[in-house]
């Protein structure tokens, strides 16, 4: 079984930095693709944000977010980062770290993701 906890969100005012992380426990980390997602609300799709290979190797993001977040992760930490810069109003929302433990390469594939942390909340003020 994967576990993964997800800190750093907060309230930040637009233009601000925030650096979130998610710990990975139990499996192989090194053989995981890893993706971050976001909610802006309740009932609101989980839409696809970043996602990493297992090397770190290749990244892919959302268009909206290119330039502005970077993804990155540490094998040997068993943890994935997301740095986001010039943050704007509309990136509020419940951001999830998720693991894909095939090998097929799809990262902004929702349901290739076989498990996800609790989410943690970022709001941005204008």
């Amino acid at each position: 079984q994967v576990h993964l906890v997800e800190s750093g969100g907060g309230l930040v005012q637009a233009g601000g930095s925030l650096r979130l992380s998610c710990a990975v426990s139990g499996g192989t980390f090194s053989k995981y693709t890893m993706g971050w997602f976001r909610q802006a609300a309740e009932g609101k799709e989980r839409e696809f944000v970043a996602g990493i290979s297992r090397s770190g190797d290749d990244t892919v993001y959302e268009l909206v977010v290119k330039g502005r977040f970077t993804i990155s992760r540490d094998n040997a930490e068993n943890t994935v980062y997301l740095q986001m810069n010039s943050l704007r109003p509309e990136d509020t929302g419940v951001y999830y770290c998720a693991t894909d433990i095939n090998e097929i390469w799809r990262p902004s594939l929702r349901a290739a993701y076989d498990y996800w942390g609790q989410g943690t909340q970022v709001t941005v003020s204008s």
